[in-house]
């Protein structure tokens, strides 16, 4: 073998493991780990997606009736359940839900009646709707909570790649007293000092062990700084997707193929971050085809590859979706749709209880509408990631998650 790993104190941080036979990987997992915990990836859909559109309601009347134009016809709709069916551009989802992996919540989202995207992001992203205040985002929160859970499944000391996200920098979704870390692109980070780049991403990794106080971080730093350069000397340009794993060729694809590598890669990611943006679809959003469909495309394409991708480790992972909120009932004059309320969140896992639409459907008669205009909303998303969190991460202190939610687990949809 012409490469090296290490272990520390428990936690694994493997890197090129494409080039170490299989059994020796699982060998060493199951030696330094026998309980390795499950990893939560979450993605933020930016612009409000038109959750009516996404997931649709074929049986209502009126949903034709508010959307003469952009409307998907009943015989384009792939069939869930008789009533709800999946825009023909999901159509790489259709498999999972079928195979009972991913599960549909609609009319789900902020109770805030906010409709500016910033603050609705912001309010979804600190998961304290309404409150300006709130500098720390509840995925940290819910990090800290499995910190200090006592079950001893979750007593484990972790890595500096425990929470990440994909992009130019920590959203608000994992800021906070856990350390995150940002990249933009696995093939171009680099460690300050110890390559030929001087990296953004790599020079805050480097400066955020030097400004911890955490006896873990310090302990670890010298050897995951060593992982990062194997795992950059195991070229991740020539990472390979498992068999079948199709990712798009765009930012989304790649990310979700970066995650994926990351993952495999075994550097001790716990929570991973990751957003896509284009749902903001004010003018000729189109019906099966057009502006909405390719982003679905490339959306469920992106997410099915990763699954894909995972393979057996799919069975750990739990991935969830959400958007700010969602758009009008009504198409509007330009054959698009306005910011609105309730929107529908994806909850992917291999042990969610798939195959199904969660949530009170509110309908969509003309005095069924919030404010005569949009989806009225029966579940708050902090519901839905109540329930993630608790099984995903062990997170048992809820009131610490989301504050002032007061989420009651009785109360959960059950889909995990």
């Amino acid at each position: 073998m012409n490469r090296r790993f290490f272990l520390h104190k428990g936690a694994v941080a493997l890197a090129g493991t494409a080039a170490l036979p299989n059994f020796l990987v699982r060998s060493v997992l199951a030696e330094t780990n026998a309980h390795p915990g499950r990893r939560l990836v979450v993605i933020f859909q930016r612009g409000a997606a038109d959750g009516l559109n996404v997931v649709v309601p074929y049986r209502e009347k009126n949903y034709y009736a508010m959307r003469p134009t952009i409307a998907i016809p009943q015989n384009r709709v792939l069939d869930l359940d008789g009533f709800f069916g999946l825009h023909p551009s999901l159509a790489s989802f259709k498999p999972l839900y079928d195979a009972g992996h991913l599960a549909i919540v609609h009319a789900a989202g902020s109770p805030s009646m906010n409709r500016s995207h910033f603050d609705a992001q912001d309010y979804m992203e600190s998961g304290t709707p309404d409150n300006k205040s709130t500098t720390d985002g509840w995925l940290n929160r819910a990090l800290q909570a499995e910190d200090a859970c006592p079950c001893a499944r979750h007593r484990q000391e972790h890595t500096a790649f425990r929470a990440l996200a994909l992009g130019a920098q920590v959203p608000l979704t994992l800021a906070g007293r856990i350390p995150a870390i940002a990249l933009n692109n696995v093939n171009g980070f680099s460690i300050a000092g110890r390559g030929p780049a001087f990296s953004p991403a790599a020079q805050a990794f480097e400066a955020m062990y030097a400004d911890s106080g955490d006896r873990i971080l310090h302990a670890a730093g010298d050897q995951t700084f060593d992982a990062v350069k194997m795992l950059r000397d195991a070229n991740p340009a020539q990472y390979a997707p498992a068999t079948g794993a199709n990712y798009p060729n765009t930012a989304f694809g790649n990310s979700m193929r970066q995650i994926a590598q990351l993952l495999k890669a075994n550097l001790g990611v716990e929570a991973a971050f990751t957003d896509v943006a284009g749902w903001d679809t004010h003018q000729n959003q189109g019906g099966v085809n057009g502006q909405l469909a390719n982003r679905l495309a490339d959306f469920s394409a992106s997410i099915a590859a990763f699954w894909r991708d995972m393979g057996d480790d799919a069975g750990g992972i739990t991935l969830v979706t959400m958007s700010e909120f969602g758009r009008t009932a009504r198409e509007n004059g330009t054959a698009g749709t306005d910011h609105g309320h309730a929107n529908v969140m994806f909850v992917l896992g291999g042990d969610v209880k798939g195959g199904r639409v969660y949530g009170k459907w509110p309908g969509l008669a003309d005095e069924q509408l919030n404010q005569g205009r949009d989806l009225a909303l029966t579940t708050d998303f902090r519901t839905v990631l109540g329930e993630v969190v608790t099984h995903a991460m062990g997170a048992e202190n809820l009131n610490a998650v989301f504050p002032g939610a007061n989420l009651d687990p009785a109360r959960f949809l059950r889909m995990t």
